[in-house]
């Protein structure tokens, strides 16, 4: 097995492709061994240096502290993944083993076209740099959103957010005047 790695916008993660599926339950981030019991997860956690481990459907992003050097960590992190896989796991995160809380069905016409525009234009652009966002709430118009995974922290994170999806809402939805991240 080879796990393949990919640069992101912010310094401070790393892409992690394992080239299997990673969650079946959706994006997931972890920043305490203590929020599951998962293996892996745990295990990546508890890497010296390291501060969240963020899945995606086939992606794993890992965020260092700013003071750890890549170079330090990157071959364990490798290592715990192939270990993982190589042991006959079919992912990190699957249905029967991971319940999320189910995703509330907006009511409000302008959220649905949100979330709408989030899912198919935003956060596809955003899980190609290892992260995800999360629709929070939007009121007066004002969308607040939550930068999870590599955007979190992200030097970048401020421009895309203004440049890109504000732009685009507000193009699409006359109502969003601004976007915000929590």
């Amino acid at each position: 097995m080879f796990v393949q790695t990919e640069e992101t916008p912010n310094p401070n993660t790393l892409k992690f492709l394992p080239g299997k599926k990673v969650s079946e339950c959706g994006t997931v981030e972890f920043v305490n061994k203590k929020e599951t019991n998962n293996e892996l997860v745990r295990n990546l956690l508890a890497v010296n240096g390291v501060v969240m481990v963020f899945l995606g459907a086939d992606f794993i992003t890992i965020k260092k502290k700013n003071e750890t050097n890549w170079s330090d960590i990157k071959h364990i992190t490798i290592s715990l993944i192939n270990d993982y896989f190589l042991s006959g796991k079919e992912s990190v995160l699957n249905k029967d083993t991971f319940s999320k809380k189910e995703k509330q069905i907006p009511k409000d016409e302008i959220v649905k076209k949100i979330n709408e525009i989030l899912d198919s234009k935003i956060r596809p652009a955003v899980a190609r740099d290892g992260g995800d966002i999360k629709f929070k709430s939007f009121k007066d118009g004002l969308v607040e959103v939550e930068l999870k995974g590599s955007c979190s922290g992200c030097p970048s994170s401020i421009m895309t957010l203004k440049q890109g999806v504000q732009n685009l809402l507000c193009h699409y939805i006359p109502e969003v005047k601004r976007v915000e991240a929590l």
